[in-house]
């Protein structure tokens, strides 16, 4: 193998399909990246059978060829050569020379042959959506994965398809976040799509109308965008029936402007981050919402207008799951949606049903 390519693009594939090396290789192949130069093109491809992320590139090639090179030691060496020209060559040692401003690097390399292929998906089974909205469904929901391994199906989110409408699900045990968006599909199916991945997936979407499909196999997925590919495992097991958790019915609700509730929920929840209580107490009457937090250092209470329809609340919650739903809403109003003390509160927009968090409430004392 032999080509010339830019040392900055070089570095940035390298840094992407990095991302799917895994931490923990119980095959030693499995810690390298693969690049093959064919027709003017090098392509880079990193797996951990879990995650694969490939990437091409423009490359003048001279002569095709194929090796694995240790991959989070090549990343880190090629992000120092971003600004130059770079010449790579495999020879018969199955070593790769890196050149570059005169100067010559030798790296050895693993045998090709033991890298596993980059998976083919075998579908017809497919989802259209915009970059946009697939980047929304991911960033509005991903906070309230399960962060711990007592039930694995919760480390993803669940993404459940109909003809002309996706729902992204995610929730822990304590909160829920489910937001909607058109799309187009051939199929109607619930897939659970693990955390590590939507994240990858995330940082190669940007925010157009540009309609992608992602293809769905039977346990695994692959979006391809343009000059990148990215497969993911799914999960497997049954996921939560989330419908049932949410309460059909409400006898109370408050509509805040978000930005004061968030800015007034920020500054009272600092008091719950130094004391015993880590809660903070609602008390919603009389078309206000007061917020207070006591710890032993003393106590913080701001009230803020709202708009009361029904039964006055008082209810006390974790202040960081409710901060973390506001920071995922861009709309300048939001709906509380309440029962009693320890029902859950449901946000909502004032209008359309776009995005829900729930949030179970905690025990107050004294």
């Amino acid at each position: 193998m032999l080509l010339n390519c830019m040392g900055l693009e070089l570095s940035d594939a390298f840094l992407r399909v990095s991302k799917a090396l895994s931490n923990k290789v119980t095959n030693p192949i499995l810690e390298g990246i693969k690049i093959s130069a064919e027709d003017n093109e090098l392509t880079l491809s990193a797996t951990d059978t879990d995650l694969s992320i490939e990437k091409k590139i423009k490359a003048d090639v001279k002569v095709e060829g194929e090796t694995v090179v240790p991959g989070k030691f090549i990343t880190e060496f090629v992000k120092k050569l971003s600004n130059t020209d770079i010449e790579l060559e495999v020879n018969e040692k199955n070593q790769l020379l890196i050149r570059y401003d005169g100067n010559e690097s030798v790296i050895q390399c693993y045998n090709p042959v033991e890298y596993p292929g980059f998976r083919k998906l075998k579908t017809d089974e497919w989802f259209g959506i915009s970059q946009k909205d697939l980047k929304t469904l991911i960033s509005k929901t991903i906070f309230s994965v399960a962060m711990d391994d007592s039930r694995p199906i919760l480390k993803g989110v669940l993404f459940d398809i109909d003809q002309k409408e996706i729902s992204a699900v995610a929730l822990d045990g304590y909160r829920l976040a489910r937001v909607k968006k058109k799309s187009s599909a051939n199929v109607k199916k619930q897939i659970v799509v693990p955390t590590r991945s939507l994240n990858e997936i995330s940082k190669l979407l940007d925010d157009s109308d540009e309609v992608i499909n992602v293809y769905i196999d039977s346990n695994a997925i692959m979006i391809d965008n343009i000059d990148t590919k990215i497969i993911s495992r799914l999960l497997e097991g049954d996921f939560v029936n989330y419908k049932q958790i949410i309460p059909m019915n409400y006898e109370t609700f408050v509509i805040v402007n978000k930005v004061q509730f968030e800015d007034a929920l920020e500054r009272v929840s600092l008091l719950s981050k130094v004391g015993q209580n880590n809660f903070v107490k609602f008390d919603i009457k009389e078309n206000s919402l007061l917020l207070t937090s006591n710890s032993e250092i003393g106590n913080i209470k701001e009230k803020i207008s709202a708009v009361l329809n029904g039964k006055d609340v008082t209810i006390a919650f974790n202040p960081r799951f409710i901060l973390e739903s506001l920071k995922a809403s861009s709309d300048e109003f939001v709906k509380l949606c309440l029962n009693t003390a320890s029902n859950p509160c449901v946000i909502v927009p004032t209008e359309g049903d776009e995005f829900l968090y729930l949030i179970l409430p905690v025990r107050m004392f004294g």
